[in-house]
């Protein structure tokens, strides 16, 4: 199962489109999924990732979401291919909760609907209801107590993504009750990793940009941490282990128990 990628596109599903364990899931809610999708996609509404990264929570969390994946169709033993308009924010977001619930392969498709060239159908689709028994992944979301007890780990890249004036604490936002960074964390503001909606830059310049060896481990963070999903996403895309900070600065600002640097 590991050799399933977590970044897909137009011509990787064109080739595998039909496959049997394949499915896909089309992200932006049954309504528009019913004005026009890729064939064969079912619905798939998953929510969005915590701004909180406690233990207790995400396993609670964990477990719903499990329990939606089942109720949409979704069994573990398939290989989920996750869309959206094209921008990948709602995908990257579904990516991570499946993730966190345990779904053992789950890739995003860069481009979503509008990079699609197949064909489309229209309609309600109505998956069939699955038995499946998930292990939570809590791995899957990088949480402040991590973080903390790793700042001193050579072996994990912090990357903040946030605009350099955020990173530096002169122009965070005003609802954070600290500025600044957490400590030894890079800047790579996310724009510089894409050169459109939902398609990262290449995976040369992305190596280039961070300046990371193939095997290292990665974690990107911003301020409420959506800016830091679409960084998973291209550095993903570029064969990188990474994984999001969903808490990001405005969980880590309000313990003062935390560092930080300027």
């Amino acid at each position: 199962m590991s050799d399933f990628p977590k970044v897909v596109d137009a011509a990787w599903l064109a080739a595998h489109y039909g496959e049997p364990d394949l499915l896909l899931a089309d992200v932006r809610g049954p309504n528009a999924h019913g004005r026009g999708h890729i064939a064969g996609s079912i619905p798939l509404v998953l929510g969005s990732p915590p701004p909180s990264t406690e233990e207790e929570g995400l396993r609670e969390l964990a477990e719903e979401v499990a329990l939606r994946l089942r109720r949409q169709g979704v069994s573990g033993d398939v290989r989920l291919v996750l869309y959206d308009e094209g921008g990948c924010v709602g995908a990257t977001a579904a990516q991570t909760m499946a993730e966190l619930a345990g779904q053992p392969r789950v890739a995003v498709l860069l481009g979503g609907l509008s990079g699609w060239q197949g064909e489309l159908a229209t309609g309600t689709v109505y998956p069939p209801k699955v038995r499946q028994e998930l292990t939570p992944n809590l791995a899957a979301i990088a949480t402040r107590a991590e973080l903390a007890s790793r700042l001193d780990d050579a072996a994990l890249t912090l990357i903040d993504v946030r605009r350099p004036e955020e990173f530096n604490g002169k122009a965070g936002a005003p609802c954070d009750p600290r500025q600044g960074h957490i400590p030894k964390a890079r800047n790579l503001p996310v724009e510089r990793l894409f050169a459109g909606p939902g398609q990262p830059v290449s995976a040369d310049l992305i190596v280039k940009l961070t300046g990371l060896p193939p095997d290292a481990e990665v974690v990107c963070y911003c301020h409420s941490g959506a800016r830091s999903a679409l960084a998973v996403l291209a550095l993903r895309a570029a064969g990188y282990n990474a994984r999001n900070y969903t808490g990001s600065w405005h969980e880590w600002s309000r313990h003062a128990d935390l560092p930080l640097e300027r």
